[in-house]
């Protein structure tokens, strides 16, 4: 009985008569693709992307120099020197990312005691070569300055969970 009913499926071509009423069913349906450059899907607050190193609304720079988050990093991707200042209190001097390293597991913002380092929410960051993806400290500050407003809402909608 069963070499019968798979010589009839075989003869009539019913599983591609029932793979063409699927695909006819799916024209009527609203589209889901979306025009990618020029419509953009909606991103979690959790999104991790380019790094950015953050200011306070004062303008002085957060990190700490405490060194968590090179101490965290499984890569090794983030060197840190630091010194004194006069003040007594410890600043960076040299902060590199090399982003060819890291792995975007978000060790180094969950370590940061004052949300300096954060992963924010740029993802369009393609570069032409390699030495353009080692991150200096003025480069994770231009991207904490362009990107503050939507990392600072990023930090608020997320809280409640951390």
């Amino acid at each position: 009985m069963a070499f019968l009913q798979n010589s009839l499926k075989s003869l009539l071509l019913l599983e591609i008569a029932q793979g063409m009423a699927l695909t006819f069913s799916y024209m009527f349906r609203k589209r889901v693709t979306v025009n990618y450059p020029y419509e953009k899907g909606p991103l979690s607050p959790r999104f991790r992307g380019e790094h950015a190193l953050r200011r306070y609304p004062n303008g002085e720079e957060r990190c700490i120099a405490c060194k968590l988050c090179e101490a965290v990093c499984p890569a090794l991707a983030i060197t840190i020197e630091a010194e004194a200042r006069d003040d007594g209190s410890r600043r960076t001097t040299r902060y590199d990312i090399d982003m060819t390293k890291c792995i975007y597991c978000g060790l180094c913002q969950e370590a940061c005691p004052v949300d300096a380092i954060v992963e924010g929410p740029n993802f369009e960051f393609a570069t032409e070569s390699r030495e353009e993806l080692y991150y200096d400290k003025a480069k994770l500050l231009a991207n904490g300055e362009r990107w503050e407003r939507e990392i600072a809402a990023n930090i608020t909608a997320d809280a409640p969970y951390r």
